[in-house]
């Protein structure tokens, strides 16, 4: 299992990323959480297999938003995160 932190800037806050986001974690069975920024970006953290979660980081870079745009992706890997049950969207 791998968890990870992720702080993803560009167009990412007022065009859904945040629930969109939630809906490819969920096909992917990854859990974790995602909130908005006050410098305008999205914080995500996950917890899934490593396959999972390789797969749910290109979807993010990808912007999983159609309005939105990625422009920059900081992935940290963090073993002591929470093991989540769900995804959850919060703020």
């Amino acid at each position: 299992m791998r968890k990870v932190r992720m702080n993803v800037q560009g167009r990412v806050q007022g065009v859904g990323f945040r629930y969109m986001t939630k809906m490819a974690a969920d096909d992917l069975e990854v859990t974790g959480t995602v909130r908005n920024e006050d410098d305008g970006s999205v914080s995500i953290e996950a917890f899934g297999t490593e396959e999972n979660i390789d797969q749910f980081i290109q979807k993010v870079k990808d912007s999983p938003s159609p309005a939105g745009r990625v422009t920059y992706v900081d992935i940290q890997d963090d073993p002591l995160l929470e093991e989540y049950t769900t995804f959850r969207v919060t703020n």
